[in-house]
């Protein structure tokens, strides 16, 4: 694999696997997220993901005003997140590592087929 891996990280479908009211403050939920990922690309996730590794985060619907902040590219969807995420993978060099971080069944397949590993959130937020 070449250079800094991709992390790309589907919003949603993180913020989405805790019960924890984020229904009633998407931006927030999407902005807290964000916040707790701002340490990976210098620490990376390990031991699995050294760093330094780049991130992305996709957001959607009501959270697409949430900006990026250093170390964290926030991608809001103009449509589907899915998509987003699918296109972001797709357009990455092929030979650097992609990994997405996502427990939705049909993104799972769709980013597999074009070569990124998948991760589910506990992957990410049980660190």
């Amino acid at each position: 694999m070449n250079g800094t891996p991709l992390l790309i990280v589907d919003a949603a479908n993180v913020v989405g696997s805790r019960p924890d009211g984020w229904w009633r403050d998407r931006v927030g939920a999407a902005t807290r997220l964000r916040d707790s990922l701002t340490g990976l690309p210098d620490s990376g996730v390990p031991p699995e993901l050294p760093p330094p590794v780049e991130v992305v985060l996709v957001v959607e619907g009501a959270a697409r005003g949430v900006p990026s902040v250093p170390g964290v590219r926030v991608v809001a969807a103009q449509q589907s997140g899915d998509d987003a995420v699918v296109d972001l993978v797709t357009v990455a060099d092929p030979q650097r590592r992609r990994v997405v971080i996502t427990a939705d069944r049909e993104l799972r397949e769709r980013v597999l087929r074009r070569g990124a590993e998948v991760r589910g959130p506990r992957w990410l937020t049980g660190r």
